[in-house]
């Protein structure tokens, strides 16, 4: 059984500032090594399933240098591979050589969520609300279409309990979750401890994989309208002249193609 892994900081328990998850401020390194040790939690839980083969993608967007590069190597499980500095959703060796499930570890929820502990969606570009056709959507939504477009399901969502709920609406009630935190408001919670919140995050991930998966692969009816609502007008120039793009008003654009990742990518042109 092949396993990817794909993570995200600010659904770890322990962390509810931007100080814990910006790379280079003063609590980054604890976040750090809480967020490591969550993906050594679901390793250890994918390798007790049977994975043969596990590989981490680390996809949190810590600027300066940490962007896509903030777990610790010398304190990942040595059951892994991980993937580093690679453009969010741009490794696809995994899901082009054949994935059995994807875990998404970590999770946030989209923005303007009231109990969402650091929710947004996409911080690099602040999109204020995402819609793929009608259905709206953060970025669990985008790393489920990622897999989706592959035939990968989803197995298993940590985060907080608002993204759980999220995942959940999104991908189907029976979708394995772990909330390692409440959102008492946007940077603040109530929390497991990491040692708690870890050996769940273990249990589920190895309960996830054994036996039948049970939610199927997120892929958005086609053809594909994606929507995206800015937080502010200057963000259009961002978009003027791309192929397939079409400004809808002061302040949404659209993308339409034959399949999601078409339209995708003409909206995330990022490699």
């Amino acid at each position: 059984m092949r396993v990817l892994i794909m993570s995200d900081m600010e659904g770890v328990s322990g962390i509810v500032v931007w100080e814990q998850v910006n790379g280079g401020a003063a609590m980054f390194e604890e976040g750090r090594r809480l967020y490591t040790e969550e993906i050594n939690a679901a390793v250890r839980g994918a390798k007790a399933a049977g994975a043969t083969e596990i590989v981490v993608v680390d996809c949190h967007g810590a600027g300066q240098g940490w962007t896509f590069n903030s777990l610790i190597p010398d304190k990942i499980h040595p059951d892994c591979e991980w993937v580093a500095h690679h453009g969010w959703g741009r490794y696809d060796e995994m899901w082009e050589k054949g994935c059995d499930a994807c875990l998404l570890i970590g999770m946030h929820a989209r923005n303007g969520t009231p109990d969402g502990v650091l929710c947004h969606t996409i911080s690099t570009v602040k999109y204020r609300n995402l819609w793929f056709n009608d259905e709206l959507v953060g970025e669990t939504g985008v790393n489920a279409a990622l897999n989706g477009h592959y035939g990968v399901p989803v197995a298993l969502v940590t985060g907080d309990a608002a993204v759980c709920r999220e995942a959940k609406s999104l991908l189907g009630e029976s979708l394995p979750t772990v909330a390692v935190k409440k959102g008492l408001s946007r940077y603040s919670a109530r929390q497991l401890p990491p040692i708690r919140a870890r050996e769940r995050i273990e249990e589920a991930a190895k309960n996830a994989l054994t036996g039948r998966i049970q939610t199927v692969p997120y892929v958005p009816e086609k053809p594909t309208t994606i929507r995206i609502e800015l937080e502010s007008v200057d963000k259009l120039a961002d978009f003027k002249g791309r192929p397939g793009i079409e400004i809808t008003s002061p302040l949404t654009v659209e993308s339409r193609a034959k399949n999601w990742l078409t339209a995708w990518n003409q909206f995330w042109p990022y490699a």
